[in-house]
């Protein structure tokens, strides 16, 4: 299944849905290739009902601005591109308002599948 993106815009946003205590959630999330692991902010995890507090383990990550830990929460649910990952562990950290993303699609999500991006059609694809 092909999902649209915009080819103009500096990056691929792509819609995901978070299931969580509280409820479920649309995200907009980047494909980030260049992520190793998938990162939420905080805002919409609460909203789902996530208390990054909980968190059962902290992860060192490495980012533009340094190497900061942050919480690893498992959430029950989350889909994006045509697929579903159960008690997933997403990386929670807050990315500046400025990027108008709820946060990352990282490598992880997209292990042992194909992650098809056509600029042509302007689809991005993972089977």
């Amino acid at each position: 299944m092909n999902f649209p993106f915009d080819p103009d815009r500096g990056l691929i946003v792509v819609q995901a849905e978070l299931y969580g205590p509280s409820g479920s959630i649309v995200l907009r999330l980047a494909v980030d290739t260049g992520a190793t692991g998938t990162m939420i902010n905080a805002a919409p995890l609460a909203i789902a009902g996530y208390d990054a507090s909980l968190a059962p383990d902290r992860i060192q990550v490495t980012t533009g601005s340094g190497v900061e830990y942050t919480p690893r929460l498992p959430v029950s649910r989350i889909t994006a591109l045509g697929h579903e990952q159960t008690d997933f562990p997403v990386l929670v950290h807050t990315l500046p308002p400025s990027a108008s993303i709820d946060g990352l699609l990282g490598l992880d999500y997209m292990r042992n599948r194909v992650l098809n991006v056509d600029f042509r059609s302007a689809t991005v694809s993972l089977t």
